[in-house]
């Protein structure tokens, strides 16, 4: 893997804890094609059965638990929720996210391999397209990320871009970075993460003006500032040679986020490794 910075990773989120969020997808069943004759009402929450929402109330345990890094907890949540539903939507996804972040790759892969060979399911292919990545292999993620873009019906394409461009820029390709996260951008402009993912290329890119811009649309706002943020502008202001700006973002840095790892790199003076 490209060596990175603090500061360029899949910012204010790990990766385990944004799989989660980018995985998650209906529980309950769709629309119902309408007959030539008789019009179908559109399924709602109120037509599930008992089995559905039990189900659904077990996968969403799993998913918290998950995010928690509860991975043994997650997964008998998980199993419960099959055993309820066998066909529950997501299981499979999240079943095998389960066994990434526990280590069991093989399983994980495998998991991932039968969900899609049941059904090409925009989650699961951007899943498996970010299992890759975080193995570091950059062909085979985007094959994937690009299978999930190209499904019509897929709701939420922005995160899919995103991870998409922050693979691209942990394989050292700034350029596909830059484009994907642009269209990330597009679909999700008040998303911290991109915008600091976005500052974050353009900065290695060395177009520091317009990674400021992106930087400080996340810095200004206090509830998304972070670590990852102030240590993007505070590298940005450096390099533009605006010394008091600099001072300012390390003080701010150290008072803040004593303990995080960009804080760590301020003070060993590690500002482009």
């Amino acid at each position: 893997m490209t060596s990175l910075t603090p500061g360029f990773k899949l910012a204010c989120r790990t990766a385990r804890i944004l799989s989660v969020a980018l995985m998650v997808g209906a529980l309950l069943p769709g629309c119902g094609t309408p007959s030539a004759s008789v019009r179908q009402e559109p399924k709602t929450a109120s037509d599930a059965t008992d089995a559905d929402r039990r189900a659904a109330v077990r996968m969403e345990l799993a998913t918290a638990y998950f995010s928690r890094g509860q991975y043994e907890t997650a997964l008998d949540e998980l199993k419960q929720a099959l055993a309820i539903k066998p066909d529950l939507p997501d299981a499979v996804s999240l079943r095998s996210l389960i066994y990434a972040a526990m280590g069991d790759y093989v399983a994980a892969e495998e998991g991932f391999k039968r969900g899609l060979a049941v059904r090409q399911d925009a989650d699961t292919l951007h899943n498996y397209g970010w299992f890759l990545c975080q193995r570091q292999r950059f062909a085979e993620a985007s094959k994937q990320f690009e299978a999930a873009l190209a499904i019509p019906t897929y709701r939420t394409p922005g995160r899919t871009w995103l991870a998409w461009g922050v693979c691209d820029a942990r394989s050292g390709q700034m350029p596909n970075a830059h484009q994907h996260l642009l269209k990330a951008f597009e679909y999700e402009p008040g998303n911290p993460t991109v915008a600091v993912n976005l500052g974050e290329v353009l900065y290695r890119q060395g177009d520091y003006e317009k990674a400021r811009f992106y930087a400080r649309r996340v810095n200004n706002n206090q509830e998304q500032s972070n670590a990852s943020s102030l240590w993007l502008e505070l590298r940005i202001e450096r390099r533009m040679g605006n010394t008091a700006n600099m001072e300012d973002l390390a003080k701010q840095l150290r008072s803040k986020y004593p303990q995080a790892a960009e804080t760590q790199a301020l003070n060993s003076g590690r500002f482009d490794e």
